[in-house]
């Protein structure tokens, strides 16, 4: 480029002007009140993450009387005390008997129909020893899924795909509260196609 050329002086650009942004005020949540609500307030319990917008008159008379346990009686306020204390979050037993891949948890009641299932499988009539099916992890799957031992192929696949579509958030309007279960269901899932029992 040459910058000693007469038609680079001839070359003019406009100035940029900043665009005015529009002002978005938002009115006061309280009823009746005409100020801009530039103050936050939370809506309460099961209502995380939602807010009003209240002047600075509305915010201090809603603080004042804002209350989140209120409505909660005494045994609701015990269990959210005790689940406060690990975050609200869900846990699981440890230990020999704990849930393997941190979310299968075992109860005695699988044990015992494991243990069935293996008395069964080792009376054979020749004498040999048939090794089970299904595992205790298996069956704490199967059981997430609300199946038994006698549980086929085709009866878990099948069943997955109805609990699926029924638990979605998608097929429940957005709906996220069984989403703990949905999780479950897949986990359980994946863990019997891991161990190709599906």
């Amino acid at each position: 480029m040459d910058l000693t050329s007469r038609l680079f002086d001839r070359i003019r650009i406009k100035p940029t002007r900043k665009r005015a942004e529009p002002s978005v005020t938002t009115p006061c949540s309280y009823p009746g009140c005409k100020q801009e609500g530039i103050f936050r307030a939370p809506k309460g319990r099961d209502r995380e993450g939602e807010y009003f917008c209240f002047c600075i008159e509305h915010v201090r008379e809603y603080n004042a009387a804002y209350d989140y346990f209120r409505g909660m009686d005494d045994e609701a306020f015990a269990k959210f005390r005790q689940a406060e204390s690990i975050g609200h979050r869900p846990t699981w037993k440890m230990g020999p008997r704990g849930g393997a891949q941190g979310a299968l948890h075992i109860d005695e009641t699988i044990y015992a129909e494991a243990r069935a299932v293996r008395r069964r499988g080792a009376r054979r009539a020749n004498g040999e020893a048939e090794a089970p099916r299904y595992n205790v992890l298996a069956l704490k799957a199967l059981c997430a899924l609300d199946l038994d031992a006698n549980a086929t192929e085709a009866s878990i696949k099948a069943r997955y795909k109805e609990l699926v579509k029924r638990h979605h958030p998608d097929a429940n309007g957005g709906d996220r509260s069984s989403e703990d279960k949905l999780r479950e269901i897949i986990q359980a899932y994946n863990y019997l196609r891991a161990n190709k029992l599906v």
